[in-house]
């Protein structure tokens, strides 16, 4: 598959706005370009997000923690946490903020070795992707006080739960940012079906994997708890069979 994604981006394109010739070397030297504006655009978006890093923390990450009883006491045990965990609000943020502008990077590296009527999708992409991943980061936040209800209430009248302010924060990034990237796989499903590198019949066939794979990237990502490891691998499963039928539709419309 990789292969051939390749071979398609070594081939001149048919349209006008492509760059002719293009050998592996300019191929690299493109992604190279690409990834340094990506760069530069997540900490662009992350200057103003490292100013007000304290209202997000309070708006978005203390949030959760109102619906828990007994509630949660954000503590830090280290003098150079809290500077880290500004840093840390910051870059993510940034990256969070950028993600539309860095689809656009990646589709406009891509893009070279499709043909033009695929390159005028090219919008309908960025945007439709872009929501994916805000609507992926969408469903982590309101798993979040679920999760946290659960695991903080478990030892409550014998442990009062104090949670150090960093692993509480890079639990929530870790989540959110796992459920942005997997709420992509619709989007992918259709641009490797469009490019012919991938069939509903490959991801049919390839269920039991997907199962065990999900199974294990729900472990990781989720509190250690059978609850959460199954409300987190049922929207999983889900995706993976909305991808399936991307792909299905996405075949047939061009056939």
């Amino acid at each position: 598959m990789i292969a051939s994604l390749l071979r398609k981006l070594r081939k001149k394109d048919k349209g006008n706005d492509a760059p002719e010739g293009m050998n592996f070397l300019d191929h690299l030297e493109e992604l190279r370009g690409r990834l340094i504006k990506s760069i530069v655009g997540v900490f662009v978006c992350a200057v103003p997000c490292f100013i007000f890093w304290k209202k997000i923390f309070q708006v978005l990450m203390v949030y959760p923690l109102r619906f828990t009883y007994p509630k949660p006491h954000l503590i830090f045990t280290a003098p150079a946490e809290a500077i880290m965990l500004s840093i840390k609000i910051a870059l993510v943020g940034g990256i969070i903020v950028s993600i539309p502008f860095v689809f656009y990077q990646i589709w406009a590296f891509v893009s070279p070795g499709l043909y033009g009527k695929e390159k005028k999708v090219a919008l309908p992409i960025v945007i439709s992707s872009s929501l994916s991943f805000f609507l992926g980061i969408t469903f982590a936040y309101f798993m979040i006080p679920w999760m946290i209800k659960v695991l903080a209430t478990f030892g409550g009248g014998v442990i009062e739960p104090y949670f150090k302010a960093s692993e509480y924060i890079s639990f929530m990034i870790k989540l959110g940012l796992a459920c942005g990237i997997i709420f992509e796989f619709p989007m992918v499903s259709w641009l490797l079906t469009r490019m012919g590198l991938l069939t509903p019949e490959f991801l049919i066939s390839k269920i039991r994997h997907a199962v065990v794979i999900i199974a294990i990237i729900a472990a990781v990502i989720s509190p250690p708890d059978v609850a959460s490891m199954m409300f987190m691998a049922v929207p999983l499963l889900l995706i993976y069979a909305v991808s399936i039928l991307v792909s299905f539709l996405t075949r047939r419309r061009a056939a």
